[in-house]
Parts: structure tokens; C-alpha cells; sequence
């Protein structure tokens, strides 16, 4: 799986041993040996984000990074690029990236020319005329500060539990008016008429309300996760 020398790997000029460097790109002590064409396309790609990390550069520059990522892949991705020493210049559609990662956003102003902000909410808020688009130095410090204490941070929340996070309100609330839904046809006179319908009306009652009861359930665990220290 990776290239090195005897048991070891050399990152950023300390010695670690290959199996716990496999180990913190998701990889089994038993795969070490396995050719990479038997690999999943997910697992390929960890090796690819594991051979970037090991590179000794000052700056990277990566375009729509996480195109085609698995959700292993994503979570991996972003710790290994909030543990990146240097420069990142990232190219992405993915607003949950830019979160994340980036402490400064270079953002087209609607006029031709870019500008400088702390984070996407800045940019669009600019560009409704609702904003300053200079960064300030201090807001920039402070966003950087907010950074490392989320990398300290025990509860962070991975990538993309920050995403399930993000939209599982709207889920639940979908869910309740499919609930909703679902009551007012079997509380209908032609359904309680007609046995067959009552029954398939019933049952599909049921699992909208257990979906209801799943999705609270994980959003107090993501509240819980995010909530940790």
C-alpha cells in the first residue's frame, strides 16, 4: 500500500512506524500487502490523500478535492488538512469544506475584481451589500484561534457529521408533516372504509413515525458529540 523504507515512514522528519501510519488512513495492519488495483476506489483514494501528506511542501493547491470522496475518504481528508503545517490554497464547491479548513476566503465581488474575507458567510454577505469585505487582521487571528481549539477539541464534530448535523432539522421536519400526512389519510372516510387501505395506511404510519423517532434519536447524539469536551 505504501512506499517506504522497512517498517518505518518518514513524516515530517520523524520515523513512524508503517502499520500506525496505514492505521490513521483507515487501513488493517492485514491489507498492508495488498495490491492496490484489488482496492476499493474509496480506499485508492486514501492512499493518494496519505502520499500527498508525506510531500514536504510549504504551500498545496488542491482543486474539488473531495469529487468522488467516500465518506471515510472526506473524514480523513479533512484531518489530515487541518494538520497541514503550511499553506493551503483550496479550490472547492463544498461550503462544508471551506468551513472547516479555511481561515481566509478569496471571493469574486460581483465587480471583476476578488477580495480577501474571513469566511463564506463574509463573501455573501458582501455581495448583498450587508458586509466590509477587507479581513481584518484581528478577525483573522481570531478565526485561526477558534481553529486549533476545534482541533483540540474532543467533540468536534467529523465532516460529515457536521453535514448530517447541518441538515437533519429539515429531515425531522419533513418527516413530521410525512406523519401528518399519513394520519390525515387514515383519518379519512375512504380509508376507514376500506379495510385494505386502512391496513396499508396504518403501516405506513408506523415507519414514519419510527423514522421520526430515529432522527431525533441521532441528533441528540450529534448534539452530544458536538457538545463533548
Amino acid at each position: 500500500l505504501f512506499r517506504s523504507d522497512g517498517d518505518s515512514i518518514l513524516f515530517r522528519e520523524h520515523s513512524t512506524h508503517v502499520v500506525t501510519w496505514a492505521q490513521r488512513f483507515l487501513f488493517r495492519p492485514d491489507q498492508l500487502e495488498t495490491p492496490v488495483g484489488q482496492l476499493s476506489g474509496g480506499e485508492q483514494a486514501r492512499i493518494l490523500i496519505a502520499e500527498l501528506m508525506r510531500q514536504p511542501a510549504d504551500i498545496l493547491l488542491l482543486d474539488e478535492p473531495t469529487n468522488d470522496l467516500d465518506i471515510a475518504s472526506l473524514d480523513v481528508l479533512e484531518e489530515s488538512l487541518l494538520e497541514l503545517p503550511g499553506a493551503l490554497v483550496l479550490v472547492t464547491h463544498d461550503r462544508f469544506l471551506l468551513d472547516s479548513i479555511c481561515d481566509q476566503v478569496i471571493g469574486f465581488n460581483g465587480q471583476g475584481g476578488t477580495t480577501y474575507y474571513a469566511d463564506y458567510e463574509q463573501w455573501l454577505a458582501d455581495i448583498d451589500g450587508q458586509g466590509q469585505g477587507i479581513i481584518s487582521e484581528e478577525k483573522r487571528y481570531e478565526k485561526q484561534k477558534k481553529r486549533k481549539q476545534q482541533k483540540k477539541a474532543t467533540g468536534k464534530l467529523s465532516y460529515m457529521d457536521q453535514r448530517e448535523y447541518d441538515s437533519i432539522e429539515g429531515k425531522i421536519l419533513s418527516a413530521e408533516e410525512e406523519v401528518d400526512r399519513l394520519q390525515s389519510v387514515m383519518d379519512s372516510s375512504e380509508t376507514a372504509s376500506d379495510s385494505q387501505k386502512l391496513e396499508a395506511a396504518w403501516k405506513e404510519l408506523q415507519t414514519a413515525k419510527e423514522l421520526v423517532e430515529k432522527l431525533y434519536e441521532r441528533w441528540e447524539e450529534l448534539e452530544g458529540k458536538r457538545n463533548a469536551r
